[in-house]
């Protein structure tokens, strides 16, 4: 995980199985240097072959987290120094958050709606600068993180037909100067 480049694998493959053919194109590396990597990451528990096909004769296996996230551990890195890899994971996110945007489904874009109530809308989209003590921050993301536990939990047994795939990212971290303007504009 402290390796940039295995956090962004992790990542891609967070979303979506591929070959380490497919990978090698993406990345534009030779497929030894991909599967090496691959192998690295799945005997450590991180990936396993979702599904194999077979394409001229050829078994392609398709790779795949075993996590829908994860947290490395500062024990895990290199050193004492975290905020490299943990910058890396942070901008290896935002880069698979813009690729899961370009490619929803128009319908969920759509806004037939005008109102201003939140519970109308069929996305959510928001940035915000809050001022807050760092106790109420860690107390808010706890928050955050049992909602989110919640909504995942209602369908996490048995998915009912209608129950539609989500996609969310967060990313709260102190920042040093507001881009918003002055304080309390947003």
């Amino acid at each position: 995980m402290a390796d940039p480049f295995r956090s962004d694998l992790l990542l891609r493959l967070m979303g979506k199985a591929q070959t380490g053919q497919q990978l090698s194109e993406i990345y534009q590396l030779s497929r030894a240097r991909i599967h090496y990597h691959l192998k690295e990451l799945e005997k450590n528990g991180l990936l396993e072959i979702a599904r194999t096909e077979e394409k001229n004769g050829i078994v392609q296996k398709f790779y795949q987290t075993v996590a829908r996230g994860f947290v490395p551990d500062a024990e895990l890195l290199p050193n004492a120094e975290v905020s490299g890899p943990i910058r890396q994971m942070m901008l290896a996110m935002l880069d698979h958050s813009k690729q899961r945007v370009l490619s929803v489904p128009e319908e969920s874009l759509e806004n037939d709606s005008l109102s201003k109530k939140p519970e109308d809308w069929k996305y959510r989209s928001a940035a915000y600068e809050i001022h807050a003590k760092e106790e109420d921050f860690l107390a808010w993301q706890q928050k955050f993180s049992d909602l989110m536990e919640e909504l995942a939990s209602i369908q996490r047994t048995e998915p009912t037909e209608d129950a539609k795939l989500y996609y969310f990212h967060m990313l709260g971290l102190q920042i040093e100067e507001s881009r918003f303007g002055k304080k309390g504009e947003t």
